[in-house]
């Protein structure tokens, strides 16, 4: 899952972004408003950690935009001021929580893990589809037939996370590389086939009948 960071402190956006890739998440940073929001406005992003006190574009209007633009990503705002009167403009603009600077980032990461369940449900120790089984903590795939089990490095386990949340959905290329990879990452043509050979095979090895297929024109596809 993606995460963007709007921060304009680079150490407290270093420190957030470096916890947050540890619980196994991508995150992007933006250090300003008017990158924060051209970020956001891609749809590519789970959640957004937003703080109100930016440079060139504060976070209310971000979150008005965002709003306005029907982004479907949970908002968390955070600011040095603690008044009242600010946490009143996140959550009547549409913010779904707030955290007031100084925080414990441990206590952030756990507003962050509830907001993404009440997405959807989606965030979960175990992925499973078929006969896969995906740990999230441990990275480790089996096979719930075989009882095989292999472990997923890091850029092939955020590809198989993706497939597992969007089963037997056609994703394009474009998609891939924007939600894995992210939107300012350059990359190789062939990068993606790559990585997906690497996959299949492991996916093979552990005696799977699930595969990922490409479809003519139009991305790929998890299907039994």
């Amino acid at each position: 899952m993606r995460i963007l960071v709007v921060e304009d402190e680079e150490t407290i956006a270093d420190v957030i972004a470096t916890k947050l890739r540890c619980e196994k998440y991508e995150v992007d940073v933006s250090f300003d408003g008017e990158d924060g929001l051209y970020n956001a406005l891609t749809n590519i992003y789970d959640l957004i950690i937003l703080d109100i006190m930016l440079p060139k574009m504060n976070g209310i209007e971000i979150l008005k935009e965002i709003k306005e633009n029907d982004i479907s990503a949970k908002v968390i705002m955070f600011t040095a001021k603690s008044e009242l009167e600010d946490k009143l403009k996140g959550f009547n603009n549409g913010a779904d929580d707030y955290v007031t600077k100084p925080f414990h980032i441990e206590e952030l990461i756990a507003r962050v893990n509830v907001q993404l369940r009440n997405k959807g449900g989606k965030v979960k120790d175990i992925l499973e589809y078929s006969d896969l089984s995906l740990n999230i903590r441990t990275s480790m795939l089996t096979c719930k037939i075989t009882n095989e089990s292999i472990n997923i490095p890091y850029r092939e386990f955020l590809l198989l996370e993706y497939f597992m949340n969007n089963k037997e959905q056609i994703i394009s290329k474009e998609q891939i590389y924007d939600k894995v990879w992210g939107i300012d990452n350059d990359y190789e043509s062939n990068n993606l086939e790559a990585y997906l050979s690497f996959l299949r095979k492991k996916i093979k090895i552990i005696g799977s009948k699930v595969n990922i297929k490409a479809v003519r024109n139009l991305g790929y596809k998890m299907e039994e």
